[in-house]
């Protein structure tokens, strides 16, 4: 008990100081929300039932992209999966009841396709969300119904608790799932993969699958032999992702608290034990790029666990997930200051980034969440920083500038890039200094184009710059030397 009140006033008393990294806008940080589909609880509300039902599907999500762009988000987790069904259209699994308000319909465009481009238009990153292991509730799976996987793959599946899911102790759940992964890693230019609920369901003690455990088990630990499933699950997943691109980033979002800690007990909630996660084994093991643990907590519940991340991370990403949902009066009613001191904390131990859920309580402004990051976190552009355990190796440097300076505003021009491994986009910043710094946030101007030249028109005239420079960036995020424009 005293080790717990000491640890809480230590940070009380560190408050002051955070403050002077959250002021700090630092060029590498993932800033990322959750994009949820299912039930059209971010998006969308429209439906696509028409051709003007189409436009306003789309001209919904532009409107929320514009919003995250506004506000410096570079990532998107972008719900792909739901339950049993998908918003792409996909040769296993139907699409979702979401985008029409029928399951199985096609809204007459692709959902998945269409958000990708107009995420990497803003700069940012679309990660593929697949919600693995739950198939959905006993409405949902009847809506499916020749559809459902309960009734094509039935060998896969357990009901429990009034929901089923696939059983991960079945070797052929893999191959399942990796079809999916396959077909949209191979099909789409996603920037990830992020795998939500890749574990045993709540209670999962009590999971029914006896009848797999005697056929698969080979007398091992019971509670083992649940951890190796799920870990058996995502090893084949990466590898499956980085054959096909290894540029495509793997990252799951498991509960927030891993184990119990030498600080602070999780009090009989965590990962490891309650619903045999074992995702830190993941990241010793290289079998995945990012964790995005789901820290809905507030106080010792979530710091201490914060630091256990940060201390078992191996050279991979950590990127809390916050609830900002609990701020709503129909949730917890949190006050602001609960999330304020976790983004503080995340930044003053040097964590990777943040995440949120969900999004609509980022753009509804939700106790005022999206004002505090706007202003005082996310004031300046970052960038996802460069996966180097994949690859290291920076692109060439762009050649041949050609600077053409209009009546107002600029039209660059450069001779393509090539790298080692993957395709490259270019990153243009300007200052009025010379040599333009391009280690300077301040100094970013466009985070990602494809194109070789690059035009730009100020608002204002007081936006003009004197120095401009271009980098080539491969998808791993190594970033050449820059071009600079004289």
């Amino acid at each position: 008990m005293i080790q717990k009140l000491r640890y809480t006033i230590l940070f009380l008393l560190l408050i002051p100081f955070l403050t002077a990294f959250a002021q700090t806008a630092p060029k590498y940080e993932i800033r990322a929300t959750w994009l949820t589909t299912l039930g059209g609880m971010d998006w969308p509300s429209a439906k696509a039932v028409s051709a003007s039902g189409i436009k306003k599907q789309q001209e919904e999500l532009c409107h929320i992209l514009d919003e995250l762009q506004q506000a410096n988000f570079n990532t998107v987790l972008f719900q792909t999966r739901l339950r049993g069904d998908v918003i792409y259209p996909s040769q296993f699994e139907p699409f979702a009841e979401s985008l029409t308000g029928t399951e199985g319909k096609n809204p007459g465009y692709d959902p998945l396709r269409f958000a990708i481009e107009e995420c990497h238009k803003r700069g940012m990153e679309l990660h593929a969300w697949i919600v693995a292991i739950p198939i959905g509730n006993t409405r949902q799976v009847r809506t499916l119904g020749k559809n459902a996987l309960t009734r094509k793959h039935p060998s896969l599946c357990k009901q429990f608790n009034g929901s089923w899911y696939l059983d991960p102790g079945n070797p052929e759940t893999d191959d399942y799932l990796a079809n999916i992964v396959r077909e949209i890693v191979s099909g789409y230019d996603v920037d990830g993969i992020h795998l939500d609920y890749i574990r045993y369901p709540e209670q999962g003690e009590r999971f029914p699958d006896q009848s797999t455990y005697r056929k698969y088990g080979k007398k091992q630990d019971l509670k083992q032999w649940r951890r190796n499933n799920i870990t058996r699950i995502v090893r084949r997943i990466y590898t499956e992702t980085k054959s096909l691109k290894p540029w495509v980033k793997v990252s799951s979002s498991p509960i927030g608290k891993y184990r119990d800690t030498g600080r602070y007990s999780s009090q009989g909630w965590n990962a490891y034990d309650e619903v045999y996660q074992d995702a830190q084994q993941w990241l010793r093991e290289g079998i995945h790029d990012a964790l995005f643990p789901m820290m809905y907590f507030r106080g010792n519940h979530f710091y201490p666990f914060a630091l256990d991340w940060k201390e078992n991370k191996n050279g991979r990403w950590i990127v809390p997930g916050l609830g900002i949902y609990f701020l709503h009066p129909s949730e917890l009613d949190w006050k602001l200051d609960e999330v304020v001191r976790q983004i503080y904390f995340i930044r003053s131990i040097g964590l990777d980034g943040q995440a949120y859920f969900r999004t609509r309580f980022l753009t509804d402004n939700t106790k005022g969440i999206f004002d505090e990051i706007k202003q005082h976190f996310y004031p300046l552009p970052a960038v996802v920083p460069p996966m180097t355990w994949t690859d290291s190796i920076a692109p060439s440097t762009p050649t041949n500038p050609v600077f053409i300076s209009p009546e107002r505003g600029v039209h660059l021009q450069w001779t393509a890039s090539t790298d080692n491994l993957s395709p490259v986009y270019y990153r243009v910043y300007a200052s009025d200094t010379y040599p333009v710094d391009t280690h300077n946030p301040a100094n970013l101007i466009e985070a990602r184009t494809d194109s070789t030249h690059y035009t730009y028109v100020p608002e204002v005239p007081w936006q003009e710059y004197l120095y401009w420079a271009v980098t080539a960036v491969d998808r791993c995020g190594n970033e050449s030397e820059p071009l600079e424009f004289f």
